[in-house]
This record gives C-alpha cells, structure tokens and sequence, in this order.
C-alpha cells in the first residue's frame, strides 16, 4: 500500500511536471488571497475598534462641565463640579485641558504613569479659532514611549468655547484583542490549506486524467502505431479540440507515409524495369557487335542484317529514352498550354495518319462537328495516337476493327476508341495504366511497346483535368473512354475542387 501510495504522490513531487506546477502554483495563489484577506480583515478590525474607542471618549467628553474650564489653576471648589470630575476618572484614560489661550493643565496626573501626547500648539488654536476639531482620532505616542489614541473636545458655554478637553488612552489594549483574532484567523487560513491540498490532490488527479491517457496513446503513436487516435469524447472541450486536431495530422501523417511508401515502391519497380527495359537493346547491340568482331563484317550479308538489327534496337531505346524523360517532365512540372479549340478539327487532320497506321484494318470515325473544349494540340494528339497504336497492336491485321468516336456530353466531351481484339483479363484491366506494366511481355517486346504508352496517355489526360478509363472483356474487345471538361471555366472550377 505504501508504494502504490508513493506512486500517486509522486507527479505530485516532480518540479517540472504539470501537476507539481498546477498544485504548487494554486496553493501560493491561494495563500496570497488568504494572507490578503487576513491583512485587510485586520485592518479594518483595528480602525473599527479605534472609532468605537474614540466615540466613547468623545461623548464622555462633551459631559466635562463647562465651568471646570472657567480657572484650570484654582479649580472650582464647588462639590458639584469636583464630583462631577472625579466621577470622570478612569484608570486608563488621560485628561488634559486647553484654555483659550493654549495652555494645557493636566487632571489626574500620575507622574510614573506619564503625561498625555501633545499636538502642535498651532493646532490647538487652530481648533480654539474656528471651535471645531477636523479629525475623530490620532494616534501620537506619549512621553512613556506608548501610543495613544487621542480625541480633542471643545467645550463651549452658552455665551462663548471655553477650551478643548483632550482625553488619551493606550492603544495596547485593543491590539491585544487584534492579536488572538489574527492567531485563529491564519490558524484556520493553514486548516484551510492543508484541507485544500488533501481534497485538490484527487481533484486535479481526476481533470488531468485525460492528459494521461493522451501520453499513453502518443507513445503507443511513437513506437510506430500510426492507426492509434486519441479519445475524443472526455469531457473537456480544451482536450477534446486538441484530441481532434491532433488525430486530423495524424490522419494526414498516416496518408503521407503510405503515400511515401507506396511512392517508394513505385520508384523501386520503376528502376528494376526501366533497368531491365534498357538492357534489352543493349544486349542485342552488343551482341551483335560481339559478331561483327569476331569476322562477321566481313560477310556483306551479315554485316546489312547485324547493322539493320542494331538500328532497329537504338530505335526502340531512343524511344524508351524519349518516354522516360517525358514522364519525368510530365512529373515534376507538365508544360500544357491550355487553349480553347476545335477537337473534331483535331481529329479530322490525323485520319490519314492513324488510316496508315492501321493497314488493312477497318476504320470508323464518328465525329460530331463544332466539339468545343480546352486543350493542348501536341498532348492530346499524342493521346489519339497512343490509344489508336494500342488498339492496332491488339487487333488482328485484316480483320481488325477500330471505332473512334468524338460526342458532347452534359459536362465536356468524351473520346472513345474501341476495338475488337483479344481483350485483357479481369486481373489485367486494373494496371494497364502502371508503368511498364505489360499483358504480353514478349509480344509487347516484339512490336517495340515497353508499356509506357497508357502511362503517358493517362498523365497527359489528368493534366487536362480529365479522366481516362478502360473497359474490356477477353474475346470481346477493349473501350478506352477520355473525358475532358468544356472548357476553361470548367477547368478551373475543376482545379480548384481538385
């Protein structure tokens, strides 16, 4: 029980943990209002006590008889005054009178215990002049080395002030009351705090609660589980906002990295066959050159057939080249310029081109007139050519059909080449878009196609801000659909969505 004990104490114990800080920084906050109240409670108990004292002394005061007043040297011998005066006597309280001209007389002096306080004589007949005394109280220190608290009194007679009495009495006394009530008050001040501290302890333990438990899942977060989120519903809105802003970049965090990896693995599979695509042409180069070494150039026959060969590989790899560094380009930053124009023009002026590339294959154009749309000319006639090559490839030579059809659509236009070749499987459709990726590799190889064609067709539409689909059956035939957006408007309503 002990070490459980020490454990719960102990985030309490460390200086640079937030609940060391929270707990330390509430008891001073609280031990200074406490300090404060106590100091201002004692303030105003010591000037309660110091008014209801000189008010006393005041009214008894305003009873000293007038005509005491008349001779301070020869008091009067009259028994009504003398008892009237001696009735006034109090152990505790000193009388002085002022006549009119200053003169002070002490009554009922006791040399051991000291004389009153005295004022500046300016005072005294400042007070005499006007009959009014401008302050209730003072507090003066007396001969004795004491304060006293001192009230003045003017005593008039009918026809005219006869002087001031001033009574005086220490303050000792009630600074002696003061001082119990100041020990009880920050005696219960420390009862306070130490009861504070029990009750907060738990308290703060039980807010912060959620603090922890986001330390916890962070450092499940930290040791490489990027599929923890932080709890959402504690009840403490701060929390809750930081919990949600924090799961929102770990979200984002989380598509990067797959991003980062999946982009890692595609440049990985992008080496390895653009590696294994430039040592094909390679080889035969230099196997053939092997050849001519050894005595075939001697042969006119076998020199035309090695020379044609190796033309024809330098061919095939200034082509792959030509791809790769358009990719690349394509990549890091596609230099379209996008213009408003006729696309049926387009097209119309490259059908003798794709009728040659075709051969006996049967050609259909359907293309509606005035398709209005924003385009690069040299990018989407490389589009028209990839597809219509792809089609070509995978069609039979004579009994080939190829279908190429422009049309308006509610929101663009839409490009379709169809053909009727041997289609592509299910498992294929997915990845004619990778890059190298090839149904038929030595078919593909032997008609001079290193798979980058569709690639670049698709990166080409995409900066359009279009889109390029597949559809295809074995035995039936392939549907390549391009889908580009009317037109500048449209394309930058599109940007800006993307």
């Amino acid at each position: 029980m002990k070490k459980n004990r020490n454990n719960l104490w102990a985030p309490f114990l460390e200086p640079n943990s937030l609940r060391y800080q929270l707990l330390s920084r509430s008891l001073f906050i609280l031990s200074g209002l406490l300090l404060l109240i106590g100091m201002i409670q004692y303030i105003l108990m010591e000037q309660f006590l110091y008014r209801s004292k000189a008010e006393s002394l005041l009214n008894l005061g305003v009873t000293v008889p007038y005509q005491v007043l008349e001779d301070t040297e020869t008091l009067p011998k009259n028994d009504q005054y003398v008892s009237a005066l001696l009735s006034l006597r109090t152990p505790d309280i000193k009388f002085a009178f002022i006549d009119n001209d200053a003169n002070v007389t002490e009554l009922f002096a006791n040399p051991s215990e000291g004389y009153s306080p005295r004022f500046p004589e300016s005072l005294y007949r400042e007070i005499l002049a006007s009959g009014v005394c401008s302050f209730k109280y003072k507090i003066l220190e007396g001969s004795t080395g004491k304060d006293y608290l001192v009230v003045l009194a003017p005593i008039r007679s009918p026809e005219q002030l006869q002087g001031i009495v001033q009574l005086s009495t220490p303050v000792g006394s009630m600074r002696e009351v003061l001082f119990p009530q100041l020990i009880i008050f920050f005696s219960a001040s420390a009862l306070a705090l130490l009861i504070g501290l029990l009750t907060y302890v738990p308290v703060l333990r039980r807010t912060l609660n959620p603090l922890s438990r986001i330390e916890v899942t962070v450092e499940r977060i930290n040791a490489g589980n990027l599929d923890e989120r932080l709890p959402m519903d504690q009840g403490q809105m701060e929390i809750d906002q930081l919990s949600a802003v924090f799961n929102g970049m770990l979200e984002r965090l989380e598509t990067s990295f797959k991003t980062e990896q999946e982009a890692g693995e595609r440049m990985r599979r992008f080496v390895a066959d653009a590696s294994h695509e430039l040592r094909t042409p390679l080889t035969s180069i230099h196997g053939f050159l092997e050849v001519l070494l050894r005595g075939a150039a001697a042969n006119p026959e076998h020199l035309q057939k090695a020379l044609k060969s190796m033309h024809g590989e330098t061919e095939r790899l200034n082509k792959l080249v030509n791809d790769l560094l358009y990719l690349a380009r394509m990549d890091r930053e596609p230099a379209f310029l996008l213009q408003e124009g006729q696309l049926d023009t387009v097209v119309h002026s490259m059908e003798s081109q794709l009728m040659v590339l075709a051969g006996e294959r049967n050609i259909h154009f359907r293309v509606e007139p005035n398709v209005t749309v924003a385009f690069d000319c040299d990018g989407i006639k490389q589009v028209i050519l990839n597809l219509f090559q792809n089609a070509v490839q995978h069609t039979d030579p004579v009994n080939g059909e190829i279908e190429l059809i422009l049309s308006k659509i509610a929101n663009g236009i839409e490009m379709t080449i169809r053909d009727n070749g041997a289609g592509i499987a299910p498992e294929h459709v997915p990845h004619v878009f990778d890059r190298f990726y090839r149904i038929e590799s030595s078919r593909a190889r032997k008609s001079g196609g290193a798979g980058l064609g569709l690639s670049i067709t698709q990166s080409i539409v995409e900066n359009h801000r279009g889109k390029i689909d597949v559809q295809s059956s074995l035995g039936t035939g392939t549907v390549f659909r391009v889908w580009l957006p009317n037109g500048l408007k449209e394309v930058q309503q599109t940007e800006v969505v993307g």
